[in-house]
């Protein structure tokens, strides 16, 4: 699934780790999935979308097969 969390990331200044600790998973996790390569739980969805300030549809693009 894309996803703009990079940018939301960077547009708050924060780096992976520091995103990591607020949301509490490792900056390994952060990473895999701005590289789109591990698809994040509900909860840290939601943990994501607090701390971002952003809304569903602005951090995650879903993609019709």
């Amino acid at each position: 699934m894309k996803n703009n969390l990079k940018q939301f990331r960077n547009n708050l200044n924060l780096s992976q780790e520091e995103l990591a600790n607020k949301t509490g998973v490792s900056r390994q996790t952060i990473n895999s999935i701005e590289k789109g390569k591990f698809d994040p739980s509900l909860s840290l969805v939601f943990k994501l979308l607090n701390v971002l300030e952003c809304s569903l549809n602005e951090l995650f693009v879903y993609e019709h097969h």
